[in-house]
């Protein structure tokens, strides 16, 4: 069964243009290897401000930690997560089931 896991970053005020051009230039190419199990990335515009939201999917829970994993033994993602680190104030993770009815991406 299909795990969604929802990731959102809450930048320090005034961060989220460093953090957007820091992800196009080192964290996307960084991610790109990775991105099969990516379906968006996001930013708000009304009501949370300064947060980056991203959604994967994943084929179950082995498959999700499989991937971190892997994403974490990346010498380039880890450069570039070094960069991200200190523009983040939060960050909040949420393991998603997709619902028995309705469409799902």
């Amino acid at each position: 069964m299909a795990v969604y896991e929802l990731r959102t970053y809450t930048l320090y005020v005034g961060k989220l243009g460093e953090a957007i051009e820091l992800y196009k230039g080192e964290g996307m190419p960084a991610l790109e290897k990775y991105q099969d199990k990516l379906l968006g990335y996001f930013t708000g515009d009304i009501g949370a401000m300064n947060q980056l939201v991203h959604l994967w999917k994943f084929d179950d829970d082995a498959d999700r930690r499989r991937h971190w994993a892997a994403v974490a033994a990346d010498a380039d993602f880890m450069a570039f997560a070094a960069k991200l680190r200190p523009l983040i104030l939060s960050q909040e993770n949420k393991l998603m089931m997709a619902a028995p009815w309705g469409p799902h991406p």
